[in-house]
């Protein structure tokens, strides 16, 4: 065992006296931000005298940021405000938005989230609804799938199990779900994956930009959670060393008129515009340009072909899938099940705005997202 996972099995009930300390009418803000890569999150802690009652209570702050070989200042913007799960009321956390030294957004892979909103403000109209299924797999800090051994079968867990010696890491993700609750995050659902390790979270439905928040935030909270149990939380679409299963970002979509009288037929008009754009969306669905997804998408492991678009009814290797719930009742939402485990979340709910709301059926595969 490495130093590092002995140090992250140490008995962390000390820490419980600090925390338990009176901190006065002071508050603790966590500024939480999404680096350059475009897939990590960063953080830092400012003290404020009271307790914010809202984001104009929340100063800006500047931090440090890598860009072409050098480290430059920028500007962390609050834009959403949660409560602390972990040093609990009345300490917040804050989303942040990275602006440069003439507060314009940076807009580049690290920060969608700007282009994002103008796209959903385009469309407010439709009353456009996500929700998104974040998948994620457990590893051990010395890069082992937790609860496996080398020489143990790895197809042992099975969606939704309940099995003793077959499911591993189950207080991560309740302790993860109940983090989420108490911070405000719209986390509506978990569930046990296909592999030793792998598990499912779902937030939504949010309206807009805010799916993204609340999963960049869930992500966080996640992080965070493993930190206490020591082991580490993978969004790699591909885990290492895991010979099958994947891992991905089911997206569901649907505007006021899917969910209406007579849904399915705005849903199949929009299937139908997605089906033009398949290329387009694969290379905004994950951070490497569509590289995660060529891996991702073999057409095995409950996944479509990367190079081919298809729909169904009730079937879940497809691009798009129509829910059998949904199919019968007329009404409702699509799933798109294209988008890997570490997209961003405003990349994909901003290319489905633009493809189905925004474009034409007679455009074809030539159209930008």
């Amino acid at each position: 065992m490495s130093a590092a996972s002995k140090s992250a099995g140490l008995n962390k009930t000390v820490r419980q006296h600090y925390l338990s300390l009176a901190q006065g009418a002071v508050c603790l803000v966590t500024y939480i931000w999404i680096d350059e890569t475009g897939e990590n999150l960063k953080c830092k802690t400012k003290t404020l005298n009271t307790e914010p009652a809202g984001l104009q209570d929340i100063p800006e702050w500047a931090t440090a940021w890598s860009t072409d070989g050098r480290l430059v200042e920028v500007l962390l913007i609050p834009v959403r405000m949660f409560r602390d799960p972990f040093i609990l009321d009345p300490n917040k956390l804050v989303l942040c938005e990275v602006l440069d030294s003439n507060r314009v957004p940076i807009v580049v892979m690290c920060n969608q989230r700007s282009q994002c909103d103008k796209i959903m403000e385009e469309v407010k109209e439709f009353q456009p609804w996500f929700g998104m299924e974040q998948e994620y797999t457990l590893f051990d800090l010395d890069g082992q799938l937790i609860g496996w051994l080398p020489r143990e079968s790895q197809e042992t867990q099975g969606f939704n199990r309940v099995v003793a010696g077959r499911l591993y890491g189950r207080n991560i993700c309740i302790s993860h779900c109940k983090a989420c609750l108490y911070a405000g995050v719209k986390i509506c659902g978990t569930n046990a994956e296909a592999i030793p390790g792998q598990w499912e979270f779902q937030v939504g439905p949010c309206e807009g930009t805010e799916i993204g928040d609340h999963l960049w935030v869930a992500r966080y909270i996640l992080h965070r959670v493993c930190e206490d149990f020591g082991v580490i939380a993978s969004l790699d679409p591909k885990p290492s060393g895991v010979n099958s299963g994947t891992s991905g970002c089911h997206t569901n979509f649907s505007t006021k008129e899917m969910r209406g009288e007579g849904g399915l037929k705005h849903i199949e008009e929009s299937i139908q515009r997605l089906s033009k754009r398949h290329s387009q969306h694969l290379r905004v669905y994950d951070p490497h340009g569509g590289q995660d997804n060529i891996h991702r998408l073999t057409g095995l492991s409950s996944t479509s072909h990367f190079h081919e678009f298809s729909t169904a009814t009730a079937c879940r290797d497809v691009s798009v899938r129509i829910p059998v719930h949904v199919s019968q009742k007329g009404c409702g939402y699509l799933e798109d099940r294209r988008p890997a485990s570490n997209c961003d979340p405003y990349a994909v709910i901003r290319a489905l705005a633009e493809t189905c709301l925004l474009s034409t059926t007679e455009e074809d595969e030539d159209g930008s997202v």
